[in-house]
C-alpha cells in the first residue's frame, strides 16, 4: 500500500502543473503582451487607413481614379491649374504684361487647361454609362430566363448554373462568376447580394434587394423573379423613351450652337472686315474715315471668340441636362463645341 501511495504521490504532481490556476504574469510578461497588443493595433489601424481615403488614394491609385467618372478630377484639376499658370507666366515673362491685350496665346493656354480637365471625365463618364446601359439591358432576360427554369423544377443553384451557359453580353461575366459563387456553397441571397454589387447600378441594386427579401420571406420565388424582370424591363423601357423624346431639345441646342458660329463667322468676315477695309483706305471721306478707323478687328475677333466658345461650353452642359438628365453627360457635348470653336476662329475666321 506504501508503494502504491508513493506512486499514486508522483502521479498527482505531475497533474498538479496543469490543475492549479494559472499563475499571474510577471511585470515582464505583462510588458511584452502589451507590447503585442500596441504592435497588432498598429498594425490593424495602419490596415484601415489603407482601404479609405487618402491612404486608399496612394495603395490603389488608378482603381480610386477610375471607380467612379469625377474621381478623375483629383489630377486633372491640378494639372490643368499647372498647364494654365505655368503658360500665363512664362508668356508675361517673355512678351511683358501686355500680351494679355495683344495676343491669343492666353486664351490657348485656358482653352487647353479646361480641355485637359473635362475630356477625362467625360470619356470615363461616356464609357460607364454605356456598361450600365448594357447591364441593365440584360436584366430583364437573366431574371425571366431563371424564373422559367425554376418552374420546370429545378432548384435555384442548378437554375443559375444552366443559365450561366447562355450569352448576356456584358452581364455573362457577373453570371458566370454567380454560378462559382453558389457551386462552392454560397447561398442564393448571399450571392445575389454579391452579384449586384459587382453590378455596381442603381437599377441592379433595387432588383437584387427585391428578390432577396422575398425569397427570405418564404415567398414564390418564380413569381418574385418576372416581377422583377417586368420591373427592369419597364425602367429601361421608360429611360430608352425618354432619351428618345429629349433628342430633339438636345440636337436644338447644337443647332442654335451652330447657327450661333455661323452667323459670327458671316458677321466678321463680311460686315466688320469690310468696316475696318474702308476705315482703312485713303479714298474714304473723312467723316467715314474717322468712324471706320475705330473698328478694331483683332479686338472684334477675340470677343466673339470667347463669347463661341463660352455658348459652347454651356451649352453642352444643358443638352445633358435635358437628354440624359445629368449635367455630367453633357462634358462630352462641351468638349466637343469648345474644340470646334476654337479650331473656327483660330485657323478659319
Amino acid at each position: 500500500m506504501a508503494i502504491k501511495d508513493t506512486f499514486t504521490g508522483l502521479l498527482g504532481q505531475k497533474k498538479d502543473p496543469a490543475s492549479r490556476p494559472p499563475q499571474p504574469l510577471t511585470r515582464a510578461e505583462m510588458d511584452s503582451v502589451e507590447g503585442e497588443l500596441t504592435d497588432i493595433t498598429c498594425r490593424l489601424e495602419s490596415e484601415r487607413k489603407s482601404r479609405e481615403g487618402i491612404g486608399r488614394f496612394f495603395k490603389h491609385p488608378f482603381k480610386v481614379l477610375t471607380e467612379q467618372p469625377v474621381n478623375i478630377l483629383i489630377v486633372c484639376i491640378p494639372l490643368s491649374l499647372v498647364v494654365f499658370i505655368g503658360g500665363f507666366i512664362s508668356m508675361v515673362k517673355i512678351y511683358g504684361i501686355k500680351v494679355l491685350f495683344t495676343s491669343t496665346v492666353i486664351d490657348d493656354f485656358a482653352v487647353l487647361a479646361v480641355l485637359i480637365s473635362i475630356i477625362p471625365v467625360a470619356v470615363l463618364d461616356f464609357r460607364e454609362q454605356q456598361r450600365i446601359k448594357n447591364l441593365e439591358d440584360a436584366l430583364p432576360n437573366f431574371f425571366r430566363d431563371l424564373a422559367g427554369m425554376n418552374d420546370s423544377g429545378m432548384t435555384l443553384p442548378n437554375a443559375v448554373h444552366l443559365v450561366a451557359s447562355a450569352e448576356y453580353g456584358t452581364l455573362t461575366p457577373h453570371i458566370r462568376k454567380l454560378d462559382n459563387e453558389m457551386s462552392w456553397g454560397v447561398g442564393f441571397v448571399e450571392g445575389m447580394y454579391r452579384f449586384g454589387k459587382n453590378l455596381g447600378t442603381p437599377l441592379a441594386d433595387r432588383s437584387v434587394d427585391l428578390i432577396a427579401k422575398a425569397s427570405k420571406a418564404g415567398g414564390d420565388i418564380s413569381e418574385v423573379l418576372r416581377a422583377a424582370a417586368s420591373d427592369t424591363f419597364e425602367v429601361v423601357n421608360l429611360s430608352q423613351e425618354r432619351r428618345n423624346n429629349m433628342l430633339i431639345y438636345v440636337i436644338i441646342v447644337l443647332v442654335s450652337w451652330a447657327v450661333f458660329m455661323f452667323v459670327i463667322a458671316i458677321l466678321v468676315s463680311t460686315f466688320l472686315t469690310t468696316m475696318a477695309t474702308a476705315g482703312a483706305s485713303a479714298q474714304a471721306t473723312a467723316a467715314s474715315s474717322q468712324f471706320m478707323s475705330k473698328i478694331d478687328l483683332p479686338a472684334y475677333k477675340r470677343l466673339f471668340t470667347h463669347a463661341a466658345m463660352i455658348q459652347g461650353f454651356f451649352s453642352g452642359l444643358c443638352a445633358g441636362q435635358m437628354g440624359e438628365g445629368r449635367v455630367v453627360g453633357g462634358l462630352k457635348y462641351s468638349a466637343i463645341m469648345l474644340i470646334v470653336s476654337w479650331v473656327v476662329f483660330r485657323f478659319f475666321i
